[in-house]
């Protein structure tokens, strides 16, 4: 991956079942069945994977039917660890293509924000109290952000986080539990982020998958050149998906230090351990 991405979507409580109603039928329209009888995921990774469009592309667009039945094929062939055919490799490349480009469409329709912050991969964790017991800088302004989006909107919102390992998750609560109890700022946040984070399996939860696609376009299809977010993308990703992520991210205003400025939902920061900054 070009840069470590941390976010997610901010979804309203009573667009969130309607949202997971919808991403179950565009599953099934797309793939003919549900993915996870088969072992498989909806993640960023699976369905942009290079693999994906160098499939989709190797037969003209089928019929919807024709998709769905190669695809549970494809799926079938992969629990017996057998090949599939050219046709079944086809089918599912362009059911993935689908898939991602209905998810962002939902996601739209359902008046979802997006939320991300990026960081080199070569940042380097310092060996100090400080890098070990606070959050990043970039989680920081992540919060941030939401908090703006939810003040804007006079709402209180959760933080529902994937699970990635348990001992990993302890330590970021408390990282979290310190931003919000030992630091002005995020006492003052606390007022409208709800500040005891929800852990939930990916696997077992649509709007969580439909957040990893989001990072994962972010990483590979989103760009802010003059804030120094500059590493290669991948075409393919930029061009179909790039203009989704920018219509999506949240834009509000922020203020610092008495001073009132345009806020993005997608950052990047250079140095998430050095002195505050941010680019939008």
């Amino acid at each position: 991956m070009p840069y470590e991405v941390r976010g997610g979507v901010a979804l309203h409580a009573a667009e969130l079942w309607p949202f997971v109603q919808d991403m179950q039928r565009l599953e099934l329209a797309s793939f003919g069945t549900a993915l996870h009888q088969f072992q498989a995921e909806l993640k960023g990774c699976t369905l942009l994977d290079k693999d994906r469009f160098k499939w989709a592309t190797q037969e003209p667009p089928m019929p919807d039917e024709e998709r769905r039945k190669h695809c549970r094929g494809f799926l079938t062939r992969g629990l017996e660890k057998k090949a599939p055919t050219r046709l079944e490799f086809t089918a599912y490349g362009q059911a993935c293509l689908e898939m991602a480009t209905g998810i962002f469409e939902l996601l739209r329709q359902h008046k979802a924000r997006l939320f991300a912050s990026a960081i080199p991969c070569s940042a380097m964790k310092p060996d100090t109290y400080k890098a070990e017991e606070y959050l990043r800088k970039d989680q920081v302004f992540l919060l941030e952000r939401y908090f703006y989006f939810l003040e804007q909107e006079k709402q209180h919102g959760l933080l529902v986080m994937d699970e990635v390992e348990k001992a990993e998750d302890r330590r970021f609560v408390r990282r979290l539990e310190a931003y919000f109890q030992k630091t002005k700022i995020g006492r003052y946040r606390s007022a409208w982020i709800v500040p005891a984070p929800f852990f939930v399996s990916s696997e077992m939860t649509y709007p969580v998958q439909a957040a990893d696609l989001a990072i994962y376009c972010v990483n590979w299809g989103f760009r802010l050149p003059n804030r120094g977010m500059d590493a290669p993308n991948r075409p393919e990703i930029a061009d179909d998906y790039g203009r989704w992520l920018a219509q999506l991210q949240f834009h509000g205003e922020g203020y610092r230090d008495g001073v009132v400025y345009d806020s993005y939902g997608i950052v990047f920061v250079p140095d998430p351990y050095g002195a505050r900054q941010g680019g939008e």
